[in-house]
């Protein structure tokens, strides 16, 4: 399956499904102080999660170009690090504005990635927020994974840095599951394809898409201190790289090795390889 065939799986599956195919936004944010490059594809409907703004649907999906080169979500110093990092990419992403909601959301996950795409079960891992002092433990989307036929010990509990999503400092935010896939040869290997590995060192687990519960907004106080307040409707933001799972699709082990990004690598090298032109010479003073 081709990068083009990945996209267009997603977002086909998903206006099938009831939501409206949404264009990119520019990669500079209109409208928004609170971010220099657009960061993920929620951004656009920023105001939408916060009731400000009324559209005709409430369903939406979109395939977003991304920069991360900076603030909250800075993946500058991971590229060349990891097989699975880029400053720009894109986001493939399901949303719902006051529609369904977690139960719907893992539904859906699910059904795309091992009905329409075809994902060996026995490869996928997922993550839930454990809870902290500010938010309790998203015991639903535990339940509603192994619901869908995730076994329960693959459903694993982890805290803020990696279940707990929001798009800047302040801004709509909320508790996350992520889905994380083995990129090993052999997935009845226990010592490989273990939990040590989610959102552990190397590239042997890759998150492949990670589905925001969108419950709150989070404000700054005027003596500086933040604030959590629930949003009008809980809603749902979701965001896949279409670079990572594309590599899932054609069994390569890092993105660079997609037919989206190996082409433009053979090219850079090429221009490498050709011979330099002679020096004009410099007459003499």
């Amino acid at each position: 399956m081709t990068g083009d065939q990945v996209r267009s799986t997603f977002l086909g599956y998903f206006e099938r499904n009831g939501h409206k195919i949404v264009h990119s936004s520019p990669l500079l944010p209109a409208n928004d102080p609170t971010l220099l490059f657009t960061n993920a594809g929620m951004n656009q409907f920023k105001d939408l999660f916060l009731g400000i703004e009324k559209r005709d649907y409430t369903r939406a999906a979109s395939s977003q170009k991304c920069i991360r080169a900076g603030g909250k979500h800075n993946d500058l110093d991971e590229v060349g690090k990891t097989a699975r990092h880029h400053t720009f990419f894109e986001m493939l992403g399901n949303f719902s504005f006051g529609d369904y909601f977690k139960e719907d959301a893992i539904k859906y996950a699910w059904d795309l990635l091992v009905n329409e795409f075809k994902l060996d079960p026995e490869r996928l891992w997922f993550s839930v927020f454990e809870g902290d002092e500010e938010v309790g433990p998203d015991d639903e989307a535990r339940e509603l994974w192994i619901k869908v036929g995730a076994r329960p010990e693959r459903v694993l509990g982890f805290g803020r840095k990696d279940n707990f999503w929001q798009m800047g400092d302040t801004g709509p935010c909320g508790p996350c599951s992520e889905i994380h896939y083995y990129m090993g040869d052999d997935p009845s290997d226990p010592e490989k394809n273990s939990p040590h590995w989610v959102n552990g060192p190397g590239d042997t687990k890759m998150e492949i898409w990670n589905l925001v519960f969108m419950k709150y907004n989070r404000t700054q106080e005027p003596d500086g201190t933040f604030k959590l307040t629930p949003l009008p409707a809980p809603s749902v933001d979701t965001g896949m790289g279409l670079e990572r799972m594309t590599a899932v699709m054609q069994h390569v082990k890092t993105n660079y090795d997609t037919d989206l990004i190996k082409p433009i690598v053979e090219f850079a090298a090429s221009l490498g390889t050709q011979a330099s032109p002679p020096a004009t010479p410099v007459p003499p003073a």
